[in-house]
Parts: C-alpha cells; structure tokens; sequence
C-alpha cells in the first residue's frame, strides 16, 4: 500500500519537479490523492482504482492510475477547465501464474512514453516519443 503522503518524489511535474500528493480517501478498492499545496477551487488529484470480473481462468482485473487537474482556462481567464491523463492495464489475472507479461506491457508504455528511443534518460517534459504523440494528437 503505498504512503498517505506522497512526499518523496513518487510524483514530478514537466519540469522534474516534485509534486506533493497527500491521500484523500481510501475505499477496498479505490483511492484518491490531493496535492498537498492544491486551490481548493482547482483540484489536482490521484486517483487509483481496481476492478475484477469474472472467476477462475476468465477472472480479469481492470486498473487505473489517474491524475486530474482544474486550472482557470487560459484563454478566457474565468472558466475553470479539467485535463485528465490516466493509464488502464486490463489482464486476464486468472489465466496468469505471475505479473510478467503485466510488467512487460507497464515497462513499454513508460519506456515509450519517457524516452526517445536508444535515451536511457527519463523525459518528464512531455518529448518522449509516446508523451509527444499525446500531447500533438500525433501518430
């Protein structure tokens, strides 16, 4: 179970800069995080959840790690205007003895998302090649 206060830098923004989350709530299944310096009126949050269906070999488990951020909308400078971003791994946990194939697909989504590549630097600025192809609805 991870900490009730996310402090030790768990979480960085573009810039590689830390983000402080502190837990919110915490259901059987679920939890949500608020960053500890957030506008009350502006939420930044993290949300984690699970869910499974199915029994024996067709048990599946769906979850989600999810950051949703309100600021004033930047082009009108009144309305405030959410962005979410969130990653769902969805696997069949009954028909898997282990997390390997789980953690190979988890390890190409960052890896894509993070580098350029042959880089072995993370790129939290958005210039990887999977963050850019999100960031410019690219292909």
């Amino acid at each position: 179970m991870l900490a009730n206060t996310l402090n030790t830098n768990e979480i960085k923004n573009a810039a590689g800069t830390e983000i402080e989350f502190q837990r919110l709530s915490t259901s059987e299944r679920s939890t949500v995080f608020a960053q500890i310096t957030e506008t009350p009126a502006l939420p930044h949050r993290l949300t984690i959840s699970h869910s499974e269906l199915g029994v024996g070999i067709k048990k599946r488990r769906r979850s989600m790690v999810r950051f949703d951020k309100t600021i004033v909308s930047t082009v009108d400078l009144v309305t405030p205007v959410t962005t979410s971003c969130y990653v769902i791994l969805d696997a069949p946990v009954g028909a898997l003895a282990t997390n390997a194939v789980m953690a190979d697909i988890v390890a190409e989504l960052l890896s894509f998302c993070a580098s350029l590549g042959a880089s072995t630097t993370i790129l939290y600025d958005g210039t990887g090649n999977g963050a850019a192809t999100l960031l410019n609805g690219g292909l």
